[in-house]
């Protein structure tokens, strides 16, 4: 992307990449045992760790109380 790019073309260009990573940190919690409803809420809040998160169920914590200590 240049400077002279037009300011919509960058916001377009970032919400992708934004998408992209929350679209992977979703991925990521799934396969370490998170729902896909649940996934996406730890997903979408870039102030949780995501090894953090994972680790958590990976290491036999419940859902639910993995999410009251990341969320």
């Amino acid at each position: 992307m240049t400077d002279d790019a037009p300011p919509a073309a960058l916001d377009t260009s970032w919400q992708a990449e934004l998408d992209y990573v929350v679209r992977w940190r979703r991925d990521e919690l799934i396969r370490a045992g998170y729902d896909d409803g649940s996934a996406l809420r730890v997903a979408m809040r870039p102030d949780v760790d995501l090894h953090v998160a994972a680790d958590l169920l990976r290491h036999g914590c419940a859902l639910e109380t993995a999410l009251r200590i990341v969320l």
